[in-house]
């Protein structure tokens, strides 16, 4: 019978190798002041209107598309 693993080998166990997009992604964060360009931003950034309609999407994730795609 096998024996169960401590608690150290399970959360080792449990671990996910990072992905190509996640090491991208925390390195983005780590590099781009985002505080500083969604405060640049967000004055000229569209409001959703007194008609309502569809919601504008976040300016944070607007930003990070566009650096992701350049």
């Amino acid at each position: 019978m096998p024996k169960q693993p401590a608690l150290p080998g399970l959360r080792d166990a449990m671990k996910k190798k990072q992905t190509r997009r996640e090491l991208f992604l925390s390195e983005m964060d780590a590099v781009v002041p985002w505080g500083r360009l969604l405060a640049f931003i967000a004055p000229h950034y569209p409001k959703s209107g007194p008609k309502g309609g569809r919601p504008p999407m976040p300016p944070g994730t607007i930003l990070q598309v566009c650096f992701v795609q350049n």
